[in-house]
């Protein structure tokens, strides 16, 4: 059975509370049949010194909806994913509004995925491109 939009959003939203994701306010916001786009709010929690946005926040937000991706597209019932490698390439900065990450799939394997994340501001301006692997691992 394939989950509605609202679900998956409302699962996602769901698994960020009490953790990383709820500390950087990162909200899942739309869901496709190959994609899901979450969303950060740029402030001064997630600001390098010189007030603008952190690279390591962007590539959290990246790991976070991309690990989450996986998660949505493959059968967790019988596996569980874990991210394995994640690449970053920062182009533009940012210092305040919202930064959106959309990850869609390169390749999704039974064991390993690889994801393409493209970050962007609210004037759809690419901020930075990363890319995540993930490997399924059999629960026992």
């Amino acid at each position: 059975m394939q989950l509605s939009k609202k679900d998956v959003l409302e699962q996602a939203n769901k698994a960020f509370k009490n953790t990383l994701m709820e500390t950087l306010n990162i909200e899942a916001i739309d869901y496709g049949d190959d994609f899901l786009v979450a969303r950060m709010p740029v402030t001064p929690r997630v600001h390098q010194p010189d007030g603008i946005l952190h690279g390591g926040a962007t590539v959290a937000l990246a790991e976070s909806v991309g690990s989450f991706a996986s998660h949505v597209f493959m059968d967790t019932d019988k596996f569980f994913i874990r991210g394995i490698e994640i690449t970053a390439n920062h182009l533009k900065s940012v210092k305040e509004g919202f930064v959106y990450a959309k990850a869609t799939f390169v390749h999704k394997g039974r064991t390993t995925q690889l994801l393409d994340i493209r970050v962007t501001d609210e004037a759809e301006n690419l901020i930075s491109i990363c890319r995540l692997s993930t490997i399924s691992l059999p629960k026992k």
